[in-house]
């Protein structure tokens, strides 16, 4: 006999530290929710580093730990971190759901820094509380497969979380910068940051203000038809994958386009993809005559009509930028800047 969900987490012993499952809200009911902004992060706060994906090893984290402690943070290296595994995913789902959860539910928590991408996140989406993350409101940061985490977050719990580093990430000056200006006090309560690069790519010029969204693009395209679904109207849309061909990109982007989720941007923001740009010739590709990827990127979102820069140093780059998901930003395509229009946390919740 199968479990009810309810049953499978009594099993596991989620529902005995008050964590329970509630039906989906409709969708109006969730964007009618004002949005909650996690406190901004101070010299004592505890960070907790997490693998709710692929494993990561308490030595492939300690360039993150020696970091938060120069912050000034305490730092929690959960069990998912600690314990030793060779398979794909860091633990059963069941264990990083409940370790998720105990985490965020856990009042001496401040953070939680997921420790790497890789694959898992979208198995533990069906047996997490909502309600509990916006009842315990912390910054939740990373990316890549991290990426179907946030997006669900922000969309089911209006809490606002953050694209930026995982733990095994390499923590270079401009990835900390842009971190510590996001998310620590100070820096993260001196104003809303404006960004200019003039190496950013203009595909299509124009402004534009809305609330970020967006990500890792394989996960993005992963959530269309499930319950977890990119929200993506009025959104500036952030798009960022690694290794991906062409044709591929191609693939992706036309089936946002089909699903309507372009169409409803008012912006679209794109990371280097770490792709051939500009080649057309692929070595080893199984689909010959592949364009350039820029040409597959104008060709398929040139109809939109909306502002679209490119070539910003977004997820599985070396230096990279922490953008808050649900925070209101304005881009001017024209003149190669994003500011955000209001904080990316709060003094105190709001």
């Amino acid at each position: 006999m199968g479990w009810t969900r309810r049953q499978w987490l009594h099993m596991v012993g989620l529902l005995p530290i008050g964590i329970t499952l509630r039906p989906h809200r409709p969708e109006e009911q969730r964007v009618a929710m004002p949005l909650l902004r996690p406190r901004a992060l101070r010299p004592g706060a505890t960070v907790a580093i997490l693998a709710p994906a692929s494993p990561a090893g308490p030595h492939e984290v300690q360039e993150a730990v020696r970091l938060l402690r120069s912050f000034g943070c305490r730092v929690r290296l959960g069990a998912t971190v600690q314990a030793a595994t060779r398979r794909y995913l860091a633990a059963p789902d069941e264990v990083r759901a409940q370790e998720l959860m105990e985490h965020v539910a856990d009042p001496t928590v401040d953070a939680i820094l997921c420790a790497r991408g890789g694959y898992g996140v979208m198995r533990l989406l069906p047996f997490l509380d909502w309600e509990l993350f916006r009842h315990h409101p912390k910054p939740i940061i990373g990316f890549s497969d991290i990426t179907a985490l946030l997006v669900a977050i922000t969309s089911r719990a209006r809490l606002v979380t953050y694209h930026g580093p995982v733990a095994v990430s390499t923590f270079d000056a401009f990835t900390v910068r842009s971190l510590r200006r996001t998310l620590w006090v100070p820096d993260a309560l001196e104003g809303p940051w404006r960004l200019h690069d003039p190496s950013w790519e203009v595909l299509s010029p124009g402004v534009a203000c809305g609330p970020l969204m967006g990500g890792n693009l394989s996960l993005l395209v992963a959530t269309l038809g499930t319950p977890y679904e990119v929200d993506t109207r009025g959104a500036v849309l952030f798009l960022e994958d690694i290794g991906e061909e062409p044709y591929r990109v191609d693939r992706m982007l036309t089936q946002l386009l089909l699903a309507g989720k372009l169409q409803q941007c008012v912006a679209v923001l794109l990371g280097h993809f770490r792709a051939p740009w500009r080649q057309g010739r692929i070595p080893g590709s199984s689909i010959p005559g592949q364009p350039p990827l820029i040409d597959v990127v104008r060709e398929r979102l040139g109809g939109l009509g909306i502002p679209i820069l490119a070539g910003l140093p977004l997820g599985h780059v070396r230096s990279k930028l922490t953008l808050p998901l649900g925070v209101w930003a304005e881009v001017n395509a024209s003149a190669r800047t994003i500011r955000l229009v209001e904080s990316s946390v709060a003094d105190e919740v709001t």
